[in-house]
């Protein structure tokens, strides 16, 4: 389910920082004319009072102007050239002060170049021009004052030049600062669409587990009580009636159990209509085995156990009894409860002998047992037992974090 945005935060960083190129959203990839123009505005108004607070500088004419509109139209490409604009309008601002024109807001063409071309991985690229531009604004001020304008123009002190050096170390400094936070914000968009993923992986398992335990537990009764049927029908019709009572009672039962699951699909964050089945369903379970022609023998006291935990139990001994019924020649069945430790100790036996190559199981019902179990915290055995038939073993904790 898509994660609600909430009001007031941010989900990936502030809408006004654009993405590069071929990452994020596709209006993303879009020229940056709105923040271009807001830009050109803030550098062309801020200039003018510039001027008027600077009547030493060159005051600002039709050339200037250009200059100033020049470095912002860069900003254009930003996104899909931060290298060449970082390096343009940090020449071009370089050229706006050598021609002796006022201080003001130019610079902040040079520290939006800047951003963009970190965030986009080219950091020594954009290190490099904002050294360039102080580089070349310490050469105007200690050796080329006198043959620039304004006219009069005195020898650029040192602190002059340090202000200059902070006002680029600055700019760095929240450039990376910058990149450091965006790539935190991918790292958790990353991390937030695997978890997504990895819940609707896990999810997808529960409810195929859920539709194998059902569905192959209840067929595989209906196929045994239609042989029956179908070969009492003409000598015991009573017999075959029962037997078609059987497959009426197993049928409807799947349906329940299968609507059940699909419920939960339907009903997004909601609690499932009807409680999930237990251990209280055990006599059930012996009851429809003994149709399908199993004796099944409980020994031991089924304890309470959490929900999860319970239902991970039911469906075990539903899948082995299943086995039994399909593969096995036995027709007796043996169910055992026994405390382990801090654990439950569960095992299905019977006497064999296997009636085909996939004795125990067709191999999915094992692994979805394997998987209940992992899930909890504990483990499943399976396999032939040494004096003949099969042993399907569990252990589960009988105290799980729903406990919590």
């Amino acid at each position: 389910m898509e994660e609600q945005r909430a009001p007031g935060r941010w989900r990936h960083g502030p809408p006004w920082w654009s993405a590069p190129e071929g990452e994020g959203e596709p209006h993303r990839a879009r020229v940056p004319w709105r923040s271009t123009v807001l830009f050109t505005v803030v550098v062309l108004v801020g200039s003018h009072f510039a001027a008027q607070s600077e009547p030493h500088r060159v005051p600002l004419n039709a050339f200037a102007r250009v200059l100033l509109v020049a470095a912002c139209v860069l900003l254009l490409w930003r996104n899909r050239h931060p290298v060449a604009v970082a390096f343009g309008t940090a020449t071009v601002t370089l050229g706006y002060l050598a021609a002796g024109y006022p201080y003001g807001p130019v610079f902040l063409t040079v520290a939006v170049s800047c951003y963009s071309a970190v965030v986009a991985g080219h950091r020594r690229a954009a290190w490099a021009s904002v050294g360039l531009l102080w580089a070349g604004h310490a050469l105007v001020a200690f050796w080329l004052f006198r043959r620039l304008p304004p006219s009069g123009d005195q020898r650029g002190g040192l602190a002059q030049e340090t202000v200059i050096a902070t006002w680029v170390l600055a700019v760095v400094a929240l450039c990376e600062l910058a990149r450091v936070r965006r790539e935190q914000w991918a790292r958790e968009r990353a991390d937030r669409a695997q978890a997504a993923r990895r819940r609707a992986d896990e999810e997808r398992l529960r409810i195929a587990r859920e539709l194998h335990d059902v569905l192959a537990h209840s067929i595989s009764v209906i196929n045994v009580q239609a042989g029956m049927g179908l070969a009492l029908l003409d000598s015991d019709p009573a017999q075959a009636r029962t037997a078609l009572t059987t497959i009426k009672a197993a049928s409807k039962e799947a349906l329940g159990e299968v609507r059940q699951v699909l419920d939960t699909l339907r009903a997004s964050g909601d609690a499932p209509r009807a409680p999930a089945p237990g251990l209280d369903r055990l006599p059930e379970l012996v009851e429809q085995a003994a149709a399908a022609g199993l004796t099944v023998d409980v020994q031991g006291e089924p304890p309470q156990l959490p929900p999860g935990a319970d239902l991970a139990a039911f469906r075990i001994v539903q899948e082995a009894l299943t086995n039994v019924v399909r593969h096995s020649g036995s027709r007796h069945a043996r169910v055992l409860f026994a405390h382990h430790g801090g654990g439950l100790r569960l095992r299905i036996d019977d006497d064999g002998p296997a009636t085909g190559a996939d004795a125990g199981g067709s191999g999915n019902g094992l692994a979805g047992m394997r998987e209940r179990a992992a899930a909890l915290g504990g483990s499943i055995e399976a396999g032939p037992r040494p004096d003949g038939g099969f042993r399907v073993l569990a252990v589960l904790p009988t105290h799980t974090g729903e406990d919590e």
